[in-house]
């Protein structure tokens, strides 16, 4: 009987170690755990890729691999296409990170994603103006940085989109045959948005319906500052017939 004992003690701390050793075995650094993450990120797995960065932020928050893994969670979201949850993960890491060395990398991709939640000029444009204050906020900071020229054409192309809504509803107006309100527009391109594509359609646009409301006098103005900023302009033979149209009815 006190063989068996023996026997079944043995065994039971033999178990003990082997099971002790498996386990030994499965505890992984904070380093192999991040390569881990970016075998996934690189090969395009990022659903693994942050299991594997959660891991580390949530049982080695101290470690100098956590900042690492804040940055690689936002790039996974960005490369997935979870814009709102990427940018939150970007500014989350210059606050919980102050001294990153991913700060320059975090705020331009941060200002990327708003970019990216743009959308097109009919519908609310929140995001849009977020991101041109991401950008030239990033502008700011880094004011010589190659990224900051990469900033500008966005920036362009986002005005744009903002110009284009004011102009279409100008012109929604006019189709309502409401001109006073598609004049409100009209201004809000000329005053705000001279840097974009739609500046000289919606002087324009403005001539045309100051003519309409038989406004000739403030329609004169405005047609002597069009041929001065725009002296070779697209509509430059069109106002000049609106012009002497204007003069002749101005005589009888």
């Amino acid at each position: 009987m006190n063989n068996i004992k023996y026997i079944v003690f043995t065994l039971f701390v033999l178990l003990a170690i082997s099971c002790s050793k498996k386990d030994s075995k499965e505890i992984k650094t904070p380093e192999t755990i991040f390569n881990e993450a970016l075998e996934y990120f690189n090969d395009e797995n990022y659903f693994k890729a942050k299991q594997k960065l959660d891991v580390i932020k949530l049982q080695y928050p101290a470690s100098e691999y956590a900042e690492k893994a804040q940055y690689y969670l936002a790039e996974c979201e960005y490369y997935d296409g979870n814009f709102i949850i990427a940018a939150f993960n970007y500014n989350n890491l210059r606050r919980l990170y102050p001294s990153t060395s991913y700060a320059k990398e975090s705020m331009f991709k941060a200002a990327k994603c708003y970019y990216k939640l743009s959308p097109s000029y009919e519908r609310d444009q929140e995001y849009t103006k977020k991101a041109i204050e991401s950008l030239q906020e990033f502008q700011y900071i880094y004011p010589n940085d190659s990224l900051a020229v990469e900033s500008t054409k966005l920036i362009t192309e986002l005005r744009d989109k903002l110009g284009h809504r004011e102009y279409q509803n100008a012109y929604i107006y006019r189709r309502l045959e409401s001109p006073r309100s598609a004049l409100i527009y009209y201004d809000e391109v000329i005053n705000n948005y001279d840097d974009t594509k739609y500046y000289e359609d919606a002087f324009f646009g403005k001539i045309e319906v100051l003519n309409t409301m038989k406004k000739y006098e403030e329609a004169r103005g405005i047609i002597d500052l069009y041929m001065k900023k725009f002296p070779e302009g697209k509509y430059l033979a069109e106002v000049k017939r609106i012009k002497n149209e204007i003069t002749n009815k101005s005589e009888d």
